[in-house]
């Protein structure tokens, strides 16, 4: 007779322990893409999680290894079915259309990631490379032919069927990125220039979500 394990759950402490992790790490999230890493500080994100200084010391050793924690959340977010989408086989316009889904959809539901990973990036050049490492798992030196070889492809077959006109791929990318990123980027200044409250900015993005794919692909068109 086969004798079933039983599987064995988690004990109460170890449940705990990571959910104080989680709740710590929800808390610096808010915390850090509201003032960015130089502006939070340890005891604000201690006050966010319920938690003592202390103990917000003993799951993050110091503020440094928990802005990268939130960093490389934060970017988990957009990077990975970015990469996904581009180096996939679907259709140009497929692509595109799905790629404006997916950024605008995250960004709708934090809408001040695009300013802090910017910043980051500024202050931190070399998480670039790192954060395509880890979350692609492979080197960014082997991962950028292999995306940049399908788009140029798809990009140059509709450019000899005289339906696009010609556009380098790091041009395509850079002007599809910025497109879905800045409304969020510039969101006060977006805001105040229409006199608009979140009901519109979000219906505006609502559009955005539906014309940006055709904007965007009717520009190159010839």
């Amino acid at each position: 007779m086969t004798v079933k394990k039983r599987s064995r759950a988690k004990s109460p402490a170890v449940a705990a322990d990571a959910d104080t992790e989680q709740r710590i790490l929800d808390a610096a999230s808010t915390v850090f893409l509201r003032r960015g890493t130089a502006g939070a500080r340890m005891q604000d994100i201690a006050a966010e999680a319920g938690v003592n200084h202390a103990l917000l010391h003993y799951y993050f050793r110091s503020k440094d290894r928990l802005a990268e924690a939130v960093f490389r959340r934060a970017a988990t977010r957009l990077l990975p079915p970015f990469v996904a989408i581009l180096g996939s086989d679907l259709p140009l316009d497929e692509k595109v259309a799905r790629i404006v889904e997916h950024e605008l959809d995250q960004l709708r539901e934090a809408p001040y990631l695009p300013g802090y990973i910017l910043s980051e990036l500024n202050h931190h050049p070399e998480r670039a490379a790192q954060l395509v490492q880890t979350l692609a798992g492979v080197d960014p030196e082997r991962v950028r032919p292999a995306i940049f070889a399908t788009l140029a492809r798809q990009i140059d077959e509709r450019v000899k069927a005289k339906k696009m006109r010609p556009i380098a791929v790091e041009q395509f990318i850079v002007n599809l990125v910025s497109l879905c990123i800045f409304p969020f980027a510039a969101r006060p200044m977006v805001m105040t220039m229409f006199g608009w409250g979140d009901e519109e900015f979000a219906r505006f993005i609502d559009r955005r979500r539906r014309e940006l794919p055709a904007f965007f692909l009717e520009a190159l068109a010839r």
